[in-house]
């Protein structure tokens, strides 16, 4: 799990039982920091001198999140600025092609015969991209829906299958929730984890629903959903302790806590699971550095799958194929072929940092996603690099792609941009004060097509959910 990036970039510590949880801060006491106060506690000193030393770090403590605040509102401010320049120059240059007057400009200042003429076709070229970043967006982006009530941070969003209204969400809170798409309520609560659920999955067929957990397994439970009460329903004998005071309309949704199927073998936190071609098998990716792959009708363990030398962040599995990619801190990413009885595997190396997501698309490619900064597309036909690469500001966390192509790329820094396979930018969904996430996004999800004019659903560690219409210009 990392959207997301589940140990360096999405700020999480891990407590002794493996689950997975958010400090109150955004800003972490660094290793030096630790190691002070570990040494203070063991060391015979007065305790007046070990006060002053808390107030101390306690004061610098508080010049970082103010200092990360500052930092926040510039980067906003600039974002504000780089729009209003591109719409007044879009404005300004709308009948005026910009590429081609510049070139004739160019070309008879610097004729071919001129020696300077290297410099001329490197200033053509750089003057070219920076027009081409003042071009108008292709896509028309608008926000239509919030899903809010869970408690703590979200990892993961996912849409159900063609005809099913619903959209899921993994929560930090060691809870996950099925929404009505139309209305924004919460249908079903599943409790049965005792860690953050940091996945959920829809099965491609039935009403099942697969989530992994920091509590190191992966529960598949049934999604039987009320529709007659999406408005709220008590069911006070699934309610416990201080649920029963409160009086949101969160806490009146239907419960459950009893899983169709436990999945385990792991013995750290499951990061992703997912269901596999067929969806009579289920793979899990772990903090353990392992894979399992899992039968779904007994729940016994097929095989394990090693070779990754750092935590794991996530599983993705083809959509029609027995493949199957996981991400890896340790820089790679590993395609595992189960279509023949004896299982293959195959190791790309594409990225400096952490890799947070890897996903297929339709057209048989593989996009990965790092905190490198890079998004990376590849073809399965030829594996050996790239075929193109996207450059952006901030690290990536869990992305998703569309039936037709576009990569929805969700940022630390809070936004969430529109790419296609070629690497061209598309677009940016709006973020300000008044929509948009104003914490770190850690998953994005496509919806195969509009459902009640949504298209596109993003989470983030701001507890919401955001859904989204996203629509091509020349439609």
């Amino acid at each position: 799990m990392s959207v997301n990036q589940i140990v360096a970039n999405n700020k999480l510590s891990k407590n002794k039982r493996g689950q997975m949880t958010r400090p109150s801060s955004g800003i972490i006491e660094s290793d030096l920091y630790t190691g002070f106060r570990s040494d203070i506690e063991n060391d015979s000193i007065s305790p007046s001198y070990k006060n002053r030393l808390y107030n101390l770090f306690r004061q610098i403590e508080k010049e970082f999140d103010l200092l990360y605040q500052e930092n926040q509102t510039l980067h906003e401010k600039i974002e504000l600025l780089n729009e209003k320049l591109e719409r007044d120059t879009y404005e300004k240059t709308e009948s005026v092609d910009l590429d081609s007057n510049i070139s004739k400009v160019l070309s008879k200042k610097f004729s071919t015969t001129n020696p300077k003429n290297k410099t001329a076709h490197k200033l053509k070229a750089q003057t070219s991209k920076i027009v081409s970043s003042f071009k108008a967006p292709q896509f028309g982006c608008a926000l239509l829906r919030e899903y809010i009530g869970h408690k703590d941070g979200i990892w993961e969003v996912s849409v159900a299958r063609p005809g099913i209204p619903v959209v899921g969400t993994a929560s930090a809170d060691h809870t996950a929730c099925l929404w009505s798409i139309e209305n924004s309520k919460c249908l079903l609560q599943y409790q049965g984890h005792i860690g953050s659920v940091n996945s959920i999955r829809f099965h491609p067929a039935k009403d099942l629903v697969l989530t992994g957990s920091g509590d190191c397994s992966a529960h598949i439970w049934q999604a039987a959903l009320n529709w007659d009460i999406p408005k709220g329903h008590s069911s006070e004998e699934e309610l416990e302790g201080d649920d029963l005071d409160e009086k949101s309309e969160f806490n009146k949704v239907s419960t459950l806590r009893t899983p169709f199927q436990e999945l385990t073998g792991h013995t750290g936190a499951v990061s992703s699971a997912e269901w596999l071609a067929g969806a009579d098998q289920i793979i899990t990716a772990s903090w353990d550095r392992l894979a399992i792959l899992h039968d779904v009708e007994t729940g016994s363990i097929v095989t394990t799958l090693t070779g990754h030398d750092q935590e794991l962040n996530n599983a993705s599995t083809h959509p029609t194929q027995k493949l199957a990619v996981t991400s890896s801190r340790d820089t790679t990413f590993r395609l595992w072929d189960f279509r023949e009885n004896v299982h293959s595997v195959s190791v790309f190396q594409g990225h400096a940092e952490s890799v947070t997501s890897a996903v297929f698309t339709r057209e048989d490619k593989v996009i990965s996603s790092s905190d490198d900064r890079t998004v990376k597309v590849w073809d399965l036909r030829n594996m050996r690099s790239p075929v193109a690469t996207i450059r952006v500001e901030s690290s990536v966390n869990r992305l998703s792609v569309s039936i037709n192509g576009v990569i929805a790329i969700p940022h630390d820094n809070r936004h969430i941009r529109l790419f296609d396979i070629s690497g061209q930018r598309l677009a940016r969904l709006p973020r300000s004060s008044r929509q948009g996430h104003n914490r770190m996004v850690t998953s994005v999800a496509w919806a195969e097509d509009f459902v009640f004019g949504v298209n596109l659903f993003t989470a983030g560690f701001d507890r919401k959910v955001l859904g989204w219409s996203v629509q091509s210009m020349k439609d």
